[in-house]
């Protein structure tokens, strides 16, 4: 995903930072430990589509 895009693009739940996670093609927002899918590219910000985050992945450092 683009660095510029990812810079625009907040939590539609609490509005704050989102780090992508490669791996899984997702958006992940750790305060609310939730993971937004990326599909073809784009990415879904809706809440009732999102995974959330195992422990261990909240735990993680970024």
């Amino acid at each position: 995903m683009d660095k510029k895009l990812l810079a625009m693009l907040a939590c539609p739940v609490c509005k704050g930072e989102l780090a992508i996670n490669d791996a899984r093609d997702e958006l992940v927002c750790r305060p609310d430990g939730m993971a937004f899918p990326i599909r073809e590219g784009i990415p879904v910000m809706l809440a009732n589509e999102a995974r959330t985050l195992t422990t261990d992945e909240r735990l993680e450092k970024r």
